[in-house]
């Protein structure tokens, strides 16, 4: 019976590491290495399978100590099938989409009233037909993409 629970635990544990270790690596505005995105994108790119894997060994293992467990065991196994249900859904998900959305509604300012961007930020810059437009990286750096009309000339900028 512990050998069961053991089991339970450890799949839903892993299944947790192989969703959360990237999302904790791959953070924005951090230095990372090599080799952290390398085990990160690893990690990614398994999930899915891992996390199927651990949602079927939990089930399994909670099969077959449902009828031996108490009503507080039953409780906990309840919740270790639904974190590992969560991983499974969790790990089909891109949560760099929901970090990284587009800006709608961007409103735009002339240069002297853009208080805001300091003198030594970094921008981008376009010069289309006469006009110039400049868009900060500190900002594209949350949103990647602006889209915008600079001298008639549609135009996405992305960083």
């Amino acid at each position: 019976m512990k050998s069961f629970w053991l089991l339970c635990a450890v799949a839903v544990a892993a299944a947790l590491a192989v969703v959360l270790l990237p999302v904790w690596i791959i953070q924005p505005f951090r230095p990372q290495s090599p080799r952290a995105l390398e085990i990160a994108l690893l990690l990614r790119r398994f999930s899915p399978l891992v996390t199927v894997a651990a949602v079927l060994l939990a089930a399994l293992a909670a099969v077959r100590v449902w009828r031996a467990s108490r009503w507080w065991g039953k409780g906990l196994l309840a919740v270790l099938l639904l974190l590992a249900g969560g991983t499974a859904w969790a790990a089909r998900q891109n949560h760099f989409e929901w970090m990284f959305a587009p800006l709608h509604g961007a409103r735009y300012a002339a240069a002297t009233a853009a208080t805001f961007v300091d003198a030594a930020d970094l921008v981008i810059a376009v010069e289309r037909n006469g006009e110039t437009a400049a868009y900060p990286i500190r900002q594209l750096a949350y949103h990647h993409i602006v889209q915008d009309v600079v001298g008639g000339v549609p135009i996405a900028v992305t960083y």
